[in-house]
């Protein structure tokens, strides 16, 4: 996998609406495929189902945040995400947490 330096601003996160579902893509550094989670809404809550490239550790955002925009939308929500810089101290990756949780946030803001 080529090499990525940090970069807080390169982290993106777009949609693409499939009828009425919605699929987005989180991707920052090295963009490609880490996990893939989709949650769906059922008369008792959302529930989810998670796949993940082996060594890779996207999975641990992706599903929350699948649940956290299907939830809120009461649609049908798959998150590819796939974000790689190399050797991120747990500060950044603490870091490359809040800003994916602070995009999941504006873009439900967006939608109301």
């Amino acid at each position: 996998m080529p090499s990525e330096a940090f970069d807080p601003d390169d982290i993106t996160l777009s949609e693409t609406a499939v009828g009425q579902d919605i699929l987005l893509l989180i991707t920052g550094g090295v963009r490609h495929i880490g996990a893939a989670s989709t949650a769906y809404i059922r008369e008792n809550g959302p529930a989810a189902a998670t796949s993940a490239v082996p060594g890779h550790k996207e999975h641990t955002i992706s599903e929350l945040v699948a649940v956290k925009v299907a939830e809120a939308l009461q649609r049908t929500v798959t998150v590819v995400m796939g974000i790689h810089y190399d050797d991120l101290s747990k500060a950044q990756i603490a870091q490359v947490v809040e800003i994916v949780e602070r995009k999941v946030e504006e873009y439900l803001a967006g939608k109301k």
